[in-house]
């Protein structure tokens, strides 16, 4: 049985004030089931299903045409359509970038042949007739090129090496600032984070682009620092702990989870406004693709991230540590204490029911014990309107004073 606190809260109220009692840590089991299957899920995609590659890694024949023309305005379906009437498949993207003046519309497709190239400017040119440098529409203004996939693949390789280099960075700062047990923890939810990021991509079909890749990159410094707070804080609340008996190590992470809960949910939505109006701006006024990429892969990394810290980092940690013998010697004594202590509450306070020696600690955790169900009871139960006042009224009628107590002169006279 787990000695509680009366003022540790529930609800928002204890969430906004880092007294809650949310029981994470005791519930571990079905985060690691849930996140399993997350994880497992993601990876099954990846491996079967793949990814939606853009053509800077699949190469292909890019296409781009100013949006000021003598006819209507170019919208992205109907470009699309007059792509997919003349070629017969539908294009990899149609995007408009800019705006105004400076817009333009880009098409990205696989790689056509000079005749389909030529078929498909031609179209294009009939249909919106963009205007050329010289104010009258042109061939001239549609312009083409193709693009190698190498250059994703040079992307990725950078990227992946940075990846690299940044995990061992982590796991040595991890190591020497807190400890080995805390670097491991948080490399299983960096993990997690990349893992489950490119899934969510694979999944839904998201295109990935140079901009992804770099992006993915970006959250991992998010998802490590939340961790790092919370890890902060276990290690501030586990000091010394080996020596006590109030808490086990599982209680006092699961204390540093409640204290740091709402921290983690303000960094979380603070993170999540400027990509939002990165893709708000980015994509919804400016009409850029590449924000969009960049976006949305820091929208699903940051969601990720945050999830993990709290509900997969720290109870990771709690089962790393309690394989150290030291750990789980110091929870049988907490769960002994508080044995001796139950023992106490059934006899006299702060005496042992067998009639032993009065031990100090265990009176003191009973007297709580007593004082916590005591003021359970009484916020459980209405009070009764008049009973308090006449009660103290009462008291303070049958308290003697010094006037009453003291003989009066005329009296001795």
């Amino acid at each position: 049985m787990a000695a509680t606190t009366p003022s540790r809260k529930g609800g928002l109220s204890g969430l906004y004030t880092g007294t809650g009692s949310f029981d994470i840590v005791g519930r571990r089991r079905r985060w690691y089931i849930a996140f399993g299957l997350l994880v497992l899920v993601c990876i099954t995609s990846i491996v079967f299903r793949g990814f939606n590659l853009s053509i800077d890694f699949t190469g292909g024949t890019q296409l781009q045409f100013p949006t000021a023309s003598t006819a209507a305005p170019p919208t992205v379906e109907a470009v699309g359509g007059v792509y997919e009437r003349v070629i017969g498949t539908q294009a990899a993207s149609v995007q408009t970038v800019g705006s105004g003046t400076a817009g333009s519309v880009l098409i990205r497709s696989e790689s056509l042949n000079p005749t389909q190239l030529v078929a498909l400017k031609q179209a294009l040119l009939d249909s919106f007739k963009p205007v050329g440098p010289n104010g009258a529409p042109a061939l001239q203004a549609i312009s083409d090129s193709d693009v190698s996939g190498s250059w994703g693949g040079q992307i990725t390789s950078q990227a992946l090496i940075a990846l690299a280099v940044f995990l061992v960075l982590v796991t040595i700062f991890l190591a020497f600032y807190f400890e080995r047990s805390m670097a491991a923890a948080a490399l299983v939810a960096l993990v997690h984070d990349v893992v489950v990021t490119a899934g969510v991509y694979s999944i839904i079909g998201f295109q990935v682009t140079p901009a992804t890749v770099i992006g993915l990159l970006t959250i991992l410094g998010f998802s490590l620092y939340d961790t790092v707070v919370v890890f902060d804080k276990v290690k501030e609340n586990t000091r010394g702990l080996l020596g006590l008996t109030r808490r086990t190590y599982a209680e006092a992470a699961n204390l540093a989870l409640n204290q740091t809960l709402m921290r983690s949910i303000n960094t979380s939505l603070i993170a999540v406004l400027p990509v939002l109006g990165l893709m708000v701006v980015g994509v919804g006024l400016l009409g850029v693709g590449t924000l969009a990429d960049l976006a949305l892969v820091q929208m699903v990394g940051i969601l990720a991230g945050s999830l993990s810290s709290l509900l997969l980092a720290t109870p990771l940690l709690v089962d790393l540590k309690m394989r150290d013998p030291r750990y789980r010697a110091q929870a049988e004594r907490v769960r002994a204490r508080r044995a001796r202590a139950a023992d106490a509450l059934a006899g006299a306070p702060g005496e042992r029911p067998d009639g032993g020696p009065d031990l100090s600690d265990d009176g003191a955790l009973a007297t709580e014990l007593c004082k916590e169900r005591a003021m359970a009871a009484a916020a459980s139960s209405p009070a009764r309107p008049g009973k308090s006042g006449e009660r103290r009224n009462t008291s303070r009628t049958a308290r003697p004073t010094g006037k009453a107590s003291r003989p009066s002169g005329k009296r001795r006279g």
